[in-house]
């Protein structure tokens, strides 16, 4: 399974005013709000952890079929930087999910995954041609395999992102 999240930063700094009283403790734990404080750029890193959280909710909904509003279960941990790249967990209910979220000056994005090793298997869809939902969950046909593959589509403001595995 896979998950993607993208933020348009510039319509985030619009539409989301993260500084407001309560906006923090209803999204996020104790350890991801002591992250955002000691954060070079606190902003960024609101919208880095909310992106993370985003990408792993759509694999836990496509897992479970639980639909809902609960970021505090999601928790986002081990950020590590690698060539530019921000490698994470996050962790819901025993299960842990892997991260990987670029950062640029227009729009976070964020890879999740349920192991690892899938990473190297992502593949970026220009557009939305041979995709359909079934049991509604997006699928992609592949050409080369005759079969059905896992998408995960995420649009926020001006941009749009479409992979699968």
């Amino acid at each position: 399974m896979i998950g993607n999240d993208i933020v348009d930063l510039a319509l985030a700094q619009k539409e989301s005013n993260w500084n407001r009283k309560g906006f923090l403790d209803k999204i996020f734990t104790k350890n991801e709000k002591l992250q955002i404080f000691n954060a070079e750029d606190s902003e960024v890193m609101v919208w880095n952890l909310w992106s993370r959280k985003e990408a792993v909710y759509k694999i836990y909904n496509r897992q479970t079929q639980i639909r809902g509003y609960f970021p505090l279960q999601l928790e986002c941990f081990d950020l590590e930087i690698i060539d530019g790249i921000i490698y994470g967990k996050v962790a819901i209910k025993e299960t842990v999910y892997y991260t990987k979220t670029e950062v640029k000056p227009q729009f976070i994005n964020t890879i999740a995954v349920e192991n690892i090793e899938d990473f190297d298997t992502i593949k970026t869809l220009e557009n939305r041609n041979n995709i359909q939902k079934i049991n509604k969950i997006p699928s992609y046909f592949e050409n080369e395999t005759l079969g059905y593959k896992p998408v995960s589509i995420s649009h926020h403001g001006r941009f749009e992102q479409i992979i699968s595995i």
